[in-house]
């Protein structure tokens, strides 16, 4: 994969994963949020993929959580998620950041790379799942005896969109990226490392 050298493109795609995020997240309180399906997943992934900072995970873990109290403080949404299993999210978000920093080092971002990129994205899109959801449902206190077959049934109806979403943004991020390749010269010709 092209590596992004240079500081203030590590800050500008930061910047820009972050107003992603903050546009996407939290239901009726987010302007993008009644056309858009939630980027966050999306973002950690890209995160992952693009910044070099350990420091991009805490800083966009915080700002989804000051995105959702905003959203239940002062934007009317519903605090049904705010439960002890919110947590969950930390290994569900750290899962497709660590496979976007994986992929980093390891992938080329080309037409003959992008299948196994966006096959290390479904994988991290269904764990995260595993643990968000899963999560959700065996700790928040919602749901009393809920049994192994229910707990699959709630994967089936809603993870297929969960990772359409992922992907849908993932693609138009590696569209933008191979667009930008081809036109910045010299972009092909760097590879990059493990960070």
């Amino acid at each position: 994969m092209t590596p992004i050298t240079d500081s203030r493109s590590r800050i500008l795609i930061g910047l820009g994963l972050a107003a992603l995020m903050a546009a996407t997240r939290g239901q009726q309180f987010a302007p993008l949020a009644h056309h858009l399906p939630d980027a966050s997943l999306a973002v950690f992934f890209l995160a992952g993929l693009y910044l070099r900072s350990i420091w991009g995970f805490p800083a966009l873990f915080g700002l989804a959580t000051v995105i959702d109290l905003t959203a239940i403080g002062w934007g009317g949404v519903s605090g049904y998620c705010m439960t002890p299993a919110y947590w969950m999210l930390v290994p569900a978000y750290g899962v497709v950041w660590g496979m976007g920093r994986w992929s980093a080092g390891r992938l080329e971002m080309t037409k003959e790379g992008l299948p196994l990129l966006f096959g290390t994205l479904l994988l991290g899109g269904v764990l995260s799942e595993v643990f968000a959801s899963g999560g959700f449902y065996l700790f928040s206190g919602r749901f009393a005896d809920l049994s192994a077959l229910e707990l699959l049934g709630r994967f089936a109806t809603y993870m297929p969109a969960t990772l359409l979403h992922l992907m849908v943004y993932v693609g138009l991020a590696a569209v933008v990226h191979l667009t930008l390749a081809r036109a910045l010269p010299g972009a092909r010709s760097e590879r990059a490392r493990p960070q």
